[in-house]
């Protein structure tokens, strides 16, 4: 009987491979360790050398085998109708086994077996050629598989490493959108309250000068009521006749600062000394002045000095107001 580790090699497999193949079979023979080989093809350490554990499996399988193949031998040189081998009802394929039986029934599903006088004769070198061939086949259908299976999943990883990287830039499109809108918000609210607190004080401004305004309006319509009543009563006084001898005027002095100032002088005093009297008590700026009239209009001059108030027409009563000089007094 022919090594099946040499079977194996024979057909175009590494001496490690075979021994590895035959040694995770079971020692189940050729065809087992065949169908191990073609799936696992690829698996890492195939061809590294095989443990003597495994290896010594393989070793005590021939030990055992070898006799028992004289005995088949020897036993149909003189018994010609033992039976040698085990054939397959179902499918006809011829098993020198019990433990090859047991591998075809559960690689086929076959379950119908019965003795046969035929040996299972060693492979031909035709018959090797043919399995090799058809091993070959197998591993050619088997990587193409393989390659197809690796370009199908190098498809879908491609296709999604697309939908990972779409939805990636679609989210960063969106948060990059949403942080516009934001700073765009942000913007407008604050335009909105620059436009507010404008507004705001710009209405304070208009407010301020309505109120200006109406106070000014008010000062002034106060001091035009104020000149008139005192232009009336001075008016009043002027026109009014005399009809008795008076021997005192009040005479009411408007200075320079708005102030006025009254006292009551005897009828025979002068102009001089009214203006002693200003010169004592006057609270303004002591700036130089002449004295005037508004009703009737009247500026007194130097020749007015020593007239007296009588004779000046300013008596019972008259205002007498405090302006710049236009000549030297």
């Amino acid at each position: 009987m022919s090594d099946p580790v040499d079977t194996i090699v024979q057909m175009g497999f590494s001496k490690n491979r075979a021994e590895r193949a035959l040694a995770n079979t079971g020692n189940q023979g050729v065809e087992a360790a065949m169908e191990w080989l073609i799936a696992h093809e690829n698996d890492p350490g195939m061809d590294e050398p095989v443990t003597p554990s495994a290896a010594s499996g393989r070793v005590l399988l021939e030990a055992r085998v070898e006799p028992q193949e004289s005995d088949e031998y020897a036993s149909s040189a003189t018994n010609p109708e033992q039976g040698l081998s085990l054939k397959c009802d179902e499918c006809g394929k011829q098993l020198k086994s019990d433990t090859d039986a047991q591998v075809h029934a559960t690689r086929t599903g076959h379950q119908k077996f019965s003795e046969s006088t035929e040996a299972v004769k060693p492979l031909t070198e035709e018959e090797k050629a043919a399995q090799l061939k058809m091993v070959e086949e197998k591993l050619k259908q088997k990587r193409i598989e393989r390659e197809q299976k690796e370009k199908e999943e190098a498809v879908q990883r491609e296709k999604m490493r697309r939908k990972t990287g779409k939805e990636i830039s679609e989210i960063r499109h969106r948060m990059e959108l949403d942080e516009a809108k934001k700073l765009a918000n942000e913007k407008k609210h604050e335009k909105m309250e620059e436009k507010l607190a404008r507004e705001k004080v710009k209405e304070q401004i208009a407010h301020d000068k309505a109120a200006k305004l109406a106070r000014d309006k008010a000062e002034a319509e106060l001091a035009q009521a104020k000149a008139a009543e005192a232009a009336a009563a001075e008016a009043a006084a002027a026109s009014r006749p005399v009809s008795k001898e008076y021997t005192t005027t009040r005479l009411q002095f408007r200075l320079f600062d708005g102030k006025t100032m009254v006292h009551t002088f005897e009828t025979s005093s002068t102009l001089e000394d009214i203006k002693s009297y200003i010169a004592t008590n006057r609270t303004d700026s002591g700036a130089p002045y002449s004295l005037m009239t508004n009703f009737p209009k009247k500026v007194f001059t130097a020749a007015d000095t020593r007239r007296t108030l009588k004779d000046l027409g300013l008596v019972p009563s008259a205002v007498l107001i405090l302006v710049a000089p236009t000549v030297p007094s």
